[in-house]
């Protein structure tokens, strides 16, 4: 195991230069920040004054060679709009998306896993085959549809949750602020947490049915049966557990897709968290915060696919990761 976290350590940083290298070579590529800081009424050469204060008439090279070294001491960058460090403004935003991501995890899981079970063990039942229908539709409607949807309905028209914003916070050990312990933070969590849910669950529903139903065919299952256990061992216990692996690895990669599918939303919703940032700062050309999301969202990746394979070892024993220099 410590073999395999060195070999993550070492991918983990040539990816993240990869990722930095990207993210900075497509901010000549955004618009002009000096023209969105100042005035209609400034001068060329107070422009160019401005531009060469800010390092951004000196080659590529220089530019990312100045950058990576900040980087490696933390510094990503100095805001253009904030005036505060990059860092420091997306840590501010990054619990609104925690929890946000975190709620909707939480509502896929608690949905799709016993949806897709009951699917796989009757699969031609009536439930189950509205399961398979619904999800198909799941899969074919963009998110910004669904979005707009919840609004119009829940908002709009029966008035039971509001439609933009988080809504009172608490401060928990003088670190994070969190709607989840206020009743109206619950109330502008619902929306959001369940466009995020709908959007992600007919993927895991249709993947835990169909590797439920392949389980359900091996022959320890049906050993298990001649043993005499209980049905609700054999499908929980036994053929869920080996049904988890395949899910584990799709869901690290979906994990990843969450954080595309918060931009929209919480953008929609105008929920105060990092993709609401993100398309805040796109619009007002803020080079170094676009950097820094991007910095930021890439480490998250590596950081999700290497607990996800130390999960998917954990779940079956048998996988050698160090051995398959994962």
């Amino acid at each position: 195991m410590l073999i395999f976290l060195l070999r993550r350590l070492i991918q983990a940083c040539f990816v993240m230069i990869i990722i930095s290298v990207i993210s900075f070579a497509i901010q000549d590529k955004l618009g002009d920040p000096v023209q969105q800081m100042v005035g209609m009424s400034v001068s060329t050469e107070e422009r160019n004054q401005l531009r060469n204060e800010l390092g951004l008439n000196d080659g590529f090279f220089s530019q990312y060679w100045r950058f990576a070294k900040g980087a490696i001491h933390g510094d990503l960058g100095t805001s253009y709009y904030y005036k505060e460090p990059a860092l420091d403004v997306i840590f501010k935003k990054l619990p609104a998306t925690l929890e946000l991501a975190f709620c909707a995890i939480l509502v896929v899981i608690l949905v799709a896993t016993p949806c897709g079970v009951l699917a796989a063990i009757k699969p031609k039942h009536i439930v189950s085959r509205l399961l398979m229908i619904m999800s198909s539709i799941g899969l074919s409607v963009p998110i910004f549809i669904i979005a707009i949807f919840m609004v119009y309905i829940f908002s709009i028209e029966l008035n039971v949750a509001p439609s933009f914003g988080r809504g009172h916070t608490t401060e928990l050990f003088g670190l994070w602020e969190s709607g989840i312990f206020t009743k109206d933070g619950l109330k502008h969590l619902l929306l959001p947490t369940f466009t995020l849910a709908i959007a992600l669950m007919p993927i895991f529903v249709r993947l835990i049915r169909a590797e439920m139903m392949e389980v359900l065919q091996s022959e320890y299952i049906r050993f298990a049966w001649s043993k005499g256990l209980s049905a609700s061992r054999i499908y929980f216990v036994h053929a869920l557990k080996n049904t988890m692996l395949p899910v584990i690895t799709v869901g690290g990669i979906q994990a990843g897709t969450l954080v595309a599918y918060t931009i929209l939303t919480e953008t929609i919703f105008q929920w105060p968290g990092m993709g609401f940032l993100f398309m805040d700062a796109v619009s007002r050309v803020d080079t170094p915060l676009i950097s820094a999301y991007l910095i930021v969202v890439g480490g998250m990746f590596v950081i999700t696919n290497t607990v996800v394979d130390l999960i998917y070892g954990l779940v079956n024993p048998t996988v050698r990761l160090a051995s398959h220099g994962l």
